[in-house]
């Protein structure tokens, strides 16, 4: 995925729930390498399920998905209870294995981010537990969304979000990452509307409205993900095609041509692709990330189909997940950053292969000015959140998305490639990725593999591999990137800010957006109204369609209170949904109390197209 609390009572609360479950935990026999989550009541140490069978409707009506989900269970402890997750979930009624033998469970209280837990009876010899539910219609995995909310306004449309733990809001299981399973799924939905999930997936409408599906390699719960939609498909390649409303999908399957290509060079890279297809889905812009990396099905949002194909790097990331992440899956939310900073690394990766290692430099520069912002911000409240290794307990695991798991991560991937060399690096990767497949991992267990497969004793300590992981910060020694094309782009920054010299239009008719967003982010927010004008004029800044220069844009009009992009930057906040731009344009307009009051006028006309993620951290900075 690309792209942050509660009240002291709730913080009380989660940390006596803790202590409690870390205890029974404690008393439980263990598999190899087992950990506790966290972020979950379940015990699979004792009994986890193997796979989940889904039978459902959904329901636009009544924002509602309802029917039976039915868990196989392995009872490894010999247990006569099993633990599940669940959210804001209505059980009506549990039976076991093939009889369907009545059982009991209880629920235990509400938890701050977590839902509740629920025990449900079984036996030893018990293999199958089925249980009868419906969510509700505040459930946090799913966006309801109006016709008049898509782009073709003829149809509503259905999406959910798992990650990180939302998937217990809309099925009832064992959502940890340390739980892997296989699926199936029955999913009725209306005639009008196709539903696709993160498993095979149909290509047609058909007449019934009933739609069967199967994921055959396990995933972790948070993976599990379906939307029902007015949605039609084209193929982009053998094994890549695009879903999208009919009124995106001509520009989407132009954006995204290059998609068999990545597929392609990433397993030039690290080896065979595990997963069969790889297609993405385009959802309405209020999907709150860049993409999600649903296996066999890409969630995307449509500010990356910008015409020149600008912004596909998000396509390369999303792919490199099928081996980071889906393959081998960080074992809790603590070690987020084996999934996103292994993916950053493998993405730039991929980029370099198709588009050239100058293309790959303006990347990992763009990507350490978000870091060090991340750094600056976190260093003046939570210094502990800009180290690789979290320790998120009592806190929405949500809290630790955030640039330091991605560009720290791949930073120093990028450090122990340049200390081994790349040939030797790449062999150590494939071999992890083959050694390691269909597994969970803790940070302890991958610097265990570091040890014993790349690093020698001496090249451990000299590349201070312990500070990387569990220290504060930006490390001192870390070799900072450079741009040959940046270090361009830098001198039209200066003439414009010293001389007023607009950048030769000659000149930046071959930028990319990446260009164009590092010039943004280098003006000076004390720009005058009259060189914010003159940039306007001749570029054509608000008025731009794509996404990122957008952002960079409005972000700077805030900044310096250019009146003449007031609305456009409100109309960006109304249409997009990703929090990545939301987040940081609120903060800015909520810098100054004139600023505050336009940001809450806003956010109250925005926040009903935004899903729960970004809701989540926005209705904090509001308060």
């Amino acid at each position: 995925m690309l792209e942050k609390k509660s009240k002291h009572w709730q913080t009380i609360l989660v940390c006596c729930y803790l202590f409690l479950a870390q205890w029974a935990w404690a008393q439980t026999p263990k598999l190899p390498h087992s950990e506790p989550d966290q972020h979950s009541f379940a015990q699979p140490s004792v009994v986890r399920m193997t796979h989940l069978d889904l039978d459902i409707k959904v329901s636009f009506e009544k924002k509602q998905i309802a029917g039976v989900a039915t868990l196989s269970i392995e009872n490894l402890g010999n247990a006569d209870e099993l633990w599940i997750d669940s959210k804001d979930l209505t059980i009506s009624k549990i039976y076991l294995d093939n009889d369907k033998t009545p059982t009991t469970f209880a629920s235990t209280d509400e938890v701050p981010f977590l839902g509740r837990g629920v025990k449900i009876d079984i036996r030893p010899d018990t293999r199958k537990v089925h249980i009868h539910y419906h969510s509700s219609p505040k459930a946090e995995a799913l966006q309801w969304l109006s016709a008049a909310q898509t782009a073709g306004k003829k149809f509503p449309f259905l999406f959910t979000q798992g990650e990180a733990i939302l998937t217990r809001s809309w099925i009832p299981c064992q959502d940890s990452p340390n739980v892997r399973f296989t699926y199936s799924a029955r999913v009725q939905v209306p005639r009008t509307h196709l539903a696709m999930m993160s498993a095979t997936n149909p290509t047609k409408r058909n007449s019934s409205g009933i739609y069967e599906f199967k994921m055959e390699q396990a995933i972790p719960a948070y993976l599990v993900a379906l939307a029902v939609g007015d949605v039609a498909f084209k193929p982009l390649g053998n094994r890549t095609g695009v879903y999208a409303e009919p009124a995106t999908l001509p520009t989407a399957a132009h954006v995204l041509a290059e998609t068999e290509n990545m597929l392609v060079a990433a397993e030039k890279l690290y080896g065979e692709y595990a997963w069969k297809r790889y297609d993405l889905l385009i959802l309405p812009p209020s999907f709150p990330f860049g993409g999600m990396e649903n296996p066999r099905l890409t969630f995307a949002t449509p500010t990356i189909l910008a015409k020149d194909r600008s912004l596909t790097s998000l396509v390369a990331h999303e792919l490199a997940h099928s081996w980071s992440g889906n393959l081998v899956t960080n074992a809790t939310w603590d070690d987020f950053w084996l999934n996103e900073g292994f993916t950053v690394y493998f993405e730039r990766r991929i980029m370099e292969a198709l588009y050239g290692k100058s293309y790959t430099e303006m990347l990992a520069v763009l990507g350490y000015q978000d870091w060090q912002a991340s750094n600056t911000d976190f260093a003046k409240t939570d210094t502990a959140a800009t180290c690789l290794k979290l320790h998120l307990a009592g806190k929405d695991p949500d809290e630790g998305m955030t640039d330091i798991a991605y560009e720290k991560g791949a930073a120093f991937l990028t450090t122990l490639e340049k200390a081994v060399g790349r040939e030797k690096f790449d062999v150590f990767l494939k071999n992890y990725f083959s050694s390691k497949a269909f597994q969970t991992i803790t940070t302890e267990d991958f610097v265990i593999y570091l040890q014993q497969n790349l690093l020698s004793t001496e090249q451990f300590q000299s590349l201070h591999v312990q500070q990387w992981i569990y220290g504060a910060g930006i490390p001192s020694f870390f070799e900072v990137p450079v741009s040959a094309r940046f270090q361009n782009v830098d001198k039209s920054v200066d003439l414009y800010v010293n001389k007023s010299q607009l950048p030769d239009k000659q000149t930046t008719k071959s930028w990319t957006t990446h260009e164009w967003v590092h010039f943004l982010r280098h003006l000076p927010s004390t720009l005058s109204l009259v060189q914010m004008q003159k940039l306007d004029a001749a570029f054509g800044f608000t008025q731009s369609v794509n996404a990122e220069i957008q952002f960079e844009w409005f972000l700077k009009s805030v900044q310096t209170n250019y009146e003449l992009a007031r609305a456009a930057t409100e109309k960006f906040l109304i249409a997009t949904g990703r929090r990545k731009y939301l987040v940081p344009l609120y903060k800015a307009m909520l810098a100054t109390p004139a600023g505050r009051t336009e940001a809450q006028r806003i956010y109250k006309k925005a926040r009903p197209n935004y899903h729960f993620v970004a809701t989540n951290t926005l209705d904090e900075l509001m308060k």
